[in-house]
């Protein structure tokens, strides 16, 4: 399929994204026109270098890599500074271009990296799961977690270049694939029922990454976010709708310590959460719920969270990053397609709908 390019402009820095079936056999093209001048560091995990490491290293034969750990639980200072002290052995300067190889957790992790080392840095995203092209590379959002709460450590710092190969998908184990398709779905419910429909209508070709299906799927969501950012690049308005399903979601990845759930299945639960909040305050068609849990559904088994309770989520909950003058703001769907903000979901209102979530009192 023939590549596509979409700009984002992010204040007073524009980077594309650049879209197609094997793009990965031109990176050093597109890294050399992104980021010209310079020495480069590949920041990934073992697990991705072993599968994609020879196509990279072959690409950019003088990069030199930065494993770091694998998982979420590994997205914390810690390890930012164990990228420093990379950086800083190897003689790594201001001409230094950061490349992130893998999911979100290293475009996070590699991104905030960037921005704090010399005061910053050029960066590029080649995320290798679904989740990262669709939404974690894409908009500048970069920093860890903390114990006491998901991505409480960050910043904004747009990258060079995104770089986004479906291809790189035809490795990924089905439960991290599925883990992007609830980011798709979100983005489905909250800006294009169309979107909505194709994941219902061609969840078996998603499934079987075939490109003629994927590809514009992937595209649309990275067209939807590009809009979003750049209408509101510092999430003070329009871009805390990419927040549906995460007040829940980013509550159960902390309780949890960042073990048990895909970012995505947890966005999975948050989102269902939304729903029934906004169905009980009668502002949800109850069908818009049914048809979101039959789709979440069809895509497999999420973990159980009848062990946790309502309680704990709640005060987790309670810390999250998008409480403001006390408030926490939740993102409510009143169609497939649509959202809006609210600060008033009542503790009474969460808990109910944390419970028929099958979570305990």
């Amino acid at each position: 399929m023939k590549p596509i390019r979409i700009d984002v402009i992010a204040g007073a820095h524009t980077y594309p994204i650049r879209i197609g079936h094997g793009l990965i056999g031109h990176l050093g093209a597109l890294v050399d026109q992104a980021a010209p001048n310079g020495r480069r560091f590949v920041v990934s995990n073992p697990t991705v270098w072993r599968i994609h490491g020879p196509t990279i290293s072959a690409a950019l034969p003088n990069a030199e890599p930065i494993l770091i750990p694998d998982g979420e639980r590994f997205k914390t200072l810690h390890t930012v500074s164990r990228i420093y002290e990379s950086l800083i052995g190897n003689g790594a300067d201001r001409r230094t271009t950061l490349i992130a190889v893998g999911g979100g957790v290293v475009g996070d992790v590699a991104g905030f990296a960037a921005a704090t080392f010399l005061r910053g840095i050029t960066m590029l995203h080649v995320p290798t799961t679904l989740l990262g092209q669709v939404d974690s590379a894409i908009g500048g959002k970069v920093g860890v977690n903390h114990a006491l709460g998901k991505n409480l450590i960050g910043s904004f710092y747009p990258p060079a270049a995104v770089i986004v190969d479906p291809q790189l998908l035809t490795t990924l184990p089905r439960r991290e694939f599925r883990a992007g398709l609830y980011e798709v779905i979100k983005y489905g419910m909250i800006s294009s029922r169309g979107l909505f429909e194709r994941v219902e209508r061609d969840l078996a070709e998603l499934f079987a990454r075939e490109p003629r299906v994927l590809q514009p799927v992937i595209t649309e969501c990275c067209r939807i976010k590009a809009l979003i950012v750049e209408a509101d690049e510092r999430e003070s308005g329009l871009r805390r709708t990419l927040n549906f399903g995460h007040t829940v979601g980013h509550a159960l990845e902390a309780t949890t310590n960042y073990r048990r759930f895909r970012h995505g299945e947890a966005i999975g639960y948050g989102m269902l959460a939304a729903c029934d909040i906004a169905e009980h305050r009668r502002t949800l068609d109850p069908k818009v719920r049914k048809a979101l849990a039959v789709l979440i559904a069809r895509l497999g088994p999420m973990p159980s969270v009848a062990d946790l309770s309502a309680k704990q989520i709640i005060e987790a909950m309670k810390r999250d990053k998008k409480v403001v003058a006390g408030k926490l703001h939740f993102v409510l769907p009143s169609s497939i397609g649509r959202v809006t903000t609210v600060d008033d979901v009542s503790t009474r209102q969460i808990n109910g709908a944390l419970r028929r979530l099958d979570l305990q009192r």
